[in-house]
C-alpha cells in the first residue's frame, strides 16, 4: 500500500483516491467520493475541457500525471473509454505501478474485472463499478446518483468493498456476473442511447411537417409511455401495430417513404423509415408472443411494413 504520508485520509477509514480521467463520469464520481469524505490525492486531465471540469467539480485537487496518481492512491478510479482501459492497465503494469493491496476500480459498463488481470497479478484488488446513468459532467449529476444503480462486479470476497463504495456515493449496487457484463451494457445502451435516437427521429418528423415545437408535443407522451413501460412492461403497449391496424401501419410507411425521398430534407429520412420498420417488426413479434396479435395479423403487419404505398389514413388513438 502507499505510505501513510501519501494517503492523506480525511478521517479514519477513509481512502486516498486518485481519479484517472476527468471526463463526465470520472469527475462526478470523484466529487461523490469526496463528499463521502474520502481524500482525493490527484486527478488526470489532458484536454482543456477536462481541466475545466476538474476545476469545477474537484476544486483544489492537483492535476497529476497518471503514474504519480497511482503511486499516491489507495483507491484508483479508472474512468476512461472502454477501448482505452486495457492498454492503460497493461501499460501501468509494465511500469510496475500497481501496488499490493491497492483498490483499482474501473467504470466501464462492458468490462468486468477480467480486464484488470495485470492489477490482480500485482496483488492489487480489481473492482468494476459502472453507473447506469447518463452524465452531463456538471454538479447536477451528483443529485442523479441518489436515484441511480451501479453494475458491480468483483471477486466474491471483495464484492462488499465495491458495494460499499457505491452506497457511499449515494447509489444502489446491482451485482452483475463477469460473463454477463456485455449483455448488461447492451441493455443499457439499447434502452438509453436508442431512446435518444428514437426521440430525435420523432422530433425530426414533426419538424419536417411544420410543427414549431416538437418537444412540447412529444414530451408528455414520451414521459408517460416510459413511465407506463417501466411500471407495467409490455402490458402498457398500445398503438396500431399492437392492435393489428394494417391500414394505419401502411399509411405510416407511405408517409415516411415520402419524407425519405424529399430532396429538400437534407438527405431524406431513410434512417427513420428503416428504424420504424425494425421497431414495428419487433413490436409485432412481441405482441404475437403475448397473444395480442394472431399469426395472420402479424403477417399482415409485416407485409404492410414492406410496402411504400399509403394505406388507410383513418386516425386511431395512439
Amino acid at each position: 500500500m502507499p505510505s501513510s504520508a501519501s494517503r492523506q485520509p480525511s478521517r479514519p477509514g477513509r481512502l486516498g483516491v486518485g481519479v484517472i480521467g476527468a471526463g463526465k463520469v470520472g469527475a462526478v464520481l470523484g466529487a461523490a467520493l469526496r463528499a463521502a469524505q474520502h481524500a482525493l490525492v490527484g486527478v488526470s486531465a489532458v484536454s482543456e475541457e477536462s481541466r475545466e471540469r476538474a476545476e469545477l467539480l474537484l476544486p483544489g485537487v492537483p492535476v497529476l500525471e497518471v503514474p504519480d496518481i497511482v503511486e499516491r492512491s489507495e483507491l484508483v478510479l479508472l474512468a476512461v473509454p472502454d477501448d482505452a482501459l486495457g492498454p492503460l492497465v497493461e501499460g501501468l503494469a509494465k511500469l510496475g505501478a500497481w501496488q499490493p493491496g491497492q483498490l483499482v476500480a474501473h467504470t466501464s459498463g462492458r468490462h468486468g474485472v477480467g480486464i484488470l488481470a495485470p492489477v490482480r497479478a500485482a496483488g492489487a484488488i480489481p473492482l468494476a463499478i459502472h453507473p447506469a446513468m447518463t452524465f452531463t459532467g456538471m454538479s447536477l449529476d451528483l443529485a442523479r446518483l441518489t436515484d441511480c444503480c451501479f453494475g458491480v462486479t468483483a471477486d466474491p470476497a471483495m464484492l462488499p468493498i465495491a458495494q460499499a463504495l457505491v452506497v457511499e456515493m449515494g447509489a444502489e449496487p446491482v451485482v452483475v456476473a463477469e460473463g454477463d457484463r456485455a449483455a448488461y451494457h447492451a441493455a443499457l445502451a439499447h434502452g438509453s442511447n436508442h431512446l435518444v435516437t428514437l426521440a430525435s427521429q420523432a422530433a425530426e418528423i414533426l419538424g419536417r411537417i411544420g410543427v414549431p415545437d416538437p418537444g412540447a408535443v412529444l414530451g408528455p407522451l414520451l414521459r408517460a409511455s416510459l413511465d407506463n413501460a417501466l411500471s407495467a412492461g409490455e402490458s402498457a403497449l398500445t398503438g396500431p401495430v399492437a392492435r393489428g391496424d394494417v391500414g394505419t401501419v401502411a399509411a405510416h410507411i407511405g408517409a415516411l417513404a415520402e419524407l425519405a425521398a424529399d430532396p429538400d430534407g437534407a438527405g431524406g429520412a431513410a434512417d427513420i423509415l428503416e428504424a420504424y420498420r425494425a421497431m414495428a417488426h419487433a413490436t409485432a413479434v412481441r405482441a404475437e408472443r403475448r397473444g395480442r396479435l394472431t399469426a395472420s395479423a402479424r403477417e399482415a403487419i409485416e407485409k404492410a411494413l414492406e410496402s411504400t404505398e399509403p394505406g388507410d389514413e383513418t386516425r386511431e388513438d395512439l
